[in-house]
C-alpha cells in the first residue's frame, strides 16, 4: 500500500491543524485492539479499576505495554499499512485516578508520558506511518451513562488530558466509548482549545443506539450541529458489528462522517460482558468479514481495529479482509 500524507486542513476543524494525519485521506490504517482485556486475560496483569495507565510508571508495566503495541506494529508492517497508536490513557482522568491514589500533577505527567511512550515505539518503525493519538475515555463507565455533565462541564473536566497531550506533542485526540452527546461535545471543545484535531468515538448497545438511548445518526448530527462539524471524524467502538450494521441501511451524509471502527470480539451485550468471568474472543475471521462488509455503507472508512476481547490476531484478520488477503508489497 502506498501512503500519502495529507497537508490540507479539514474544513470542520477551525483552529486546528490536521497536516500530517495521513489516515484522514488514505485507506489502510489499523489501530490496536482491546488493551485492557489483553493485559488482564492474556498477560495475567492485574488492572485495578481496569486502568492501564499506571503501567507506564514502572519498568515491568512499560515492558508489558511495549509487547502489546509491538504486536500491532508487526501487523501493520507485515500488511504494509499505517497505524494509529493510542495512548494507554482511557482511564487517565481525574475521577478514576483519584480512586487509584494519583494526584492531578501526577496524572498530568503520566498523560504526557503516555504520548512520549508511543512516540518512542513509532520511532522503532520509521517505515510504518504512525499517528500519535491521545485517548480520552468517559468520566464514568464506558457502558452506561451514569451522571451526566453539560458540555461546558465536560470541557473543563477533560482539559487536563487535552493539555497534557498537546504539551507532549500528540498528533490528535480521540474520545473513546462515549455514551452521550454532551460529554463528547465537551471533549471536542477541550481539544479545540489546545489546537489538536479530535475524533469522537461512540459506543452503542445491541440495538445500535447510544447507551443514552439516542440513535447513532442523531448523536453524530447533533455533535456536528453544535460544534460546527469540528470533529475530523467519528468512530464506532466497543460493540460487535452485528449490533450496529443495520443502522446504516437508511444511508445519508452522516455515514460519511464515520472513518473508524474498533469492534468488540464478542456479540454479548455490555451488561453481559460486565458479568463475564472468561474472555469471549469470538471469531476473528468472521469479525473481519463483517467489518469489511460495512465499506459498502460507510464509504469513508479508513481506520479499522479492535476493542474489548480483540488482540493482534483479530486486527490482522480484519486487515486481511480489507486487503483481500494480499500480502504486503
Amino acid at each position: 500500500m502506498t501512503t500519502t500524507t495529507t497537508t490540507t486542513t479539514n474544513t470542520g476543524t477551525t483552529g486546528t491543524n490536521t497536516a500530517g494525519l495521513a489516515h484522514l485521506e488514505t485507506t489502510g490504517f489499523i489501530t490496536d485492539g482491546g488493551l485492557e482485556t489483553t493485559l488482564l486475560f492474556h498477560e495475567g496483569i492485574e488492572l485495578p479499576e481496569f486502568a492501564a495507565f499506571p503501567l507506564l510508571a514502572d519498568d515491568d508495566g512499560r515492558a508489558a505495554l511495549a509487547r502489546y503495541y509491538r504486536a500491532y506494529q508487526d501487523v501493520a508492517a507485515s500488511h504494509d499499512v499505517g497505524i494509529v497508536l493510542d495512548t494507554a490513557t482511557w482511564r487517565a482522568n481525574a475521577d478514576w485516578a483519584a480512586r487509584l491514589g494519583w494526584t492531578r500533577d501526577q496524572l498530568s505527567e503520566i498523560n504526557e508520558e503516555a504520548v512520549r511512550f508511543v512516540r518512542a515505539l513509532a520511532a522503532e518503525r520509521p517505515d510504518t506511518p504512525a499517528v500519535l493519538n491521545g485517548a480520552i475515555g468517559p468520566r464514568g463507565d464506558g457502558y452506561v451513562v451514569g451522571s451526566v455533565m453539560s458540555a461546558a462541564e465536560a470541557e473543563h473536566y477533560h482539559l487536563l488530558q487535552a493539555r497534557a497531550f498537546a504539551a507532549a506533542g500528540a498528533d490528535m485526540i480521540t474520545s473513546v466509548t462515549m455514551t452521550y452527546v454532551d460529554e463528547a461535545i465537551g471533549i471536542v471543545e477541550a481539544a479545540r482549545s489546545v489546537g489538536l484535531p479530535v475524533a469522537i468515538g461512540f459506543t452503542v448497545e445491541t440495538d445500535g443506539r447510544l447507551p443514552s438511548g439516542q440513535t447513532l445518526r442523531s448523536g453524530i448530527e447533533e455533535v456536528d450541529a453544535r460544534t460546527g462539524s469540528a470533529p475530523v471524524y467519528f468512530m464506532v467502538n466497543c460493540a460487535h458489528p452485528s449490533h450496529f450494521a443495520d443502522v446504516f441501511d437508511e444511508g445519508g451524509q452522516w455515514t460519511r462522517r464515520i472513518k473508524a471502527i474498533r469492534a468488540n470480539a464478542s456479540r454479548m451485550s455490555h451488561a453481559e460482558l460486565d458479568e463475564a468471568e472468561e474472555l469471549d474472543e469470538g471469531d476473528p475471521h468472521d469479525l473481519g468479514r463483517r467489518i469489511h462488509a460495512l465499506q459498502h455503507v460507510m464509504p469513508n472508512l479508513t481506520v479499522i481495529g479492535g476493542c474489548c476481547g480483540t488482540d493482534h490476531r483479530h486486527v490482522a484478520a480484519i486487515r486481511d479482509a480489507f486487503l483481500g488477503n494480499r500480502p504486503a508489497a
